[in-house]
């Protein structure tokens, strides 16, 4: 936890963003997700390494549930703490660019996971 982080957890009241993140952390089924998109995932092939796929999961997701551009994404990922801990990022790390966002994106429109993804949540709920 960064400094930034702990003093943040030190705030007394929770805003709604946060009630529904904390929830969502409980709800969703991110092994069943996560084993989903994983044969579509890039793998470090001497590059530079990919973020974790849970949390580019949650990143897509986050889009999804506040209607985030990519770039707005980014954003709120480096403006918003409760976001950018749902993502399991901190400050002291590197954060998404939008880019980057937009290339997790593009596999799972390529092999039409949307409908998996779906299928999987549905099926836990």
């Amino acid at each position: 936890m960064s400094f930034s982080d702990f003093e943040y957890a030190g705030k007394r009241k929770q805003t709604r963003r946060e009630r529904f993140l904390d929830e969502m952390v409980q709800v969703v089924p991110w092994s069943g997700l996560v084993a989903l998109i994983e044969p579509h995932y890039p793998m470090a092939d001497g590059g530079r390494k990919p973020y974790p796929l849970e949390t580019m999961l949650r990143i897509h997701l986050l889009q999804n549930w506040f209607s985030l551009s990519d770039p707005a994404m980014e954003e709120a990922l480096n403006e918003i703490t409760s976001i950018r801990q749902f993502a399991r990022l901190t400050l002291s790390a590197p954060i998404p660019e939008d880019t980057t966002i937009m290339n997790f994106r593009h596999p799972l429109e390529k092999h039409q996971l949307a409908a998996g993804i779906l299928e999987t949540i549905n099926k836990y709920l």
